[in-house]
């Protein structure tokens, strides 16, 4: 889900660069990236409570995205009917990681990342 974020933010950012609108651009991409790389970095550090925190980002992340949704709506790089879809699928990821959250929170789960520490 938050590749398909990114994918579509990409080209959004593409209509930003072509109104040389550069750093603008740069921030929504590296806000909808930052959600999937903060979810794929927390996973991989073998910890529930790092992956909760890398979640955590990632959930701040989304809501920088729903901002810089409304900017490029008012800016008019998307249309009301895109804005829709992408604010959907943003709002969509934010509950997919709550709930993601709150699971893990409730997880009887060990940690991996000191399993075997004294």
């Amino acid at each position: 889900m938050a590749r398909k974020i990114y994918q579509k933010v990409s080209a959004v950012s593409l209509r930003m660069k072509e109104n040389h609108d550069f750093r603008f651009a740069e921030q929504f991409k590296a806000a909808a990236g930052s959600v999937m790389d903060n979810i794929a970095e927390g996973f991989e550090r073998n910890s529930r409570l790092e992956l909760l925190n890398s979640l955590s980002i990632s959930k701040g992340e989304c809501g920088e995205l729903k901002s810089q949704l409304y900017r490029s709506l008012d800016d008019k790089y998307i249309n009301q009917r895109d804005f829709d879809e992408l604010y959907g699928d943003v709002d969509l990821e934010i509950k997919k990681i709550s709930a993601f959250i709150i699971y893990l929170n409730r997880s009887k789960l060990k940690e991996l990342k000191f399993k075997d520490s004294l």
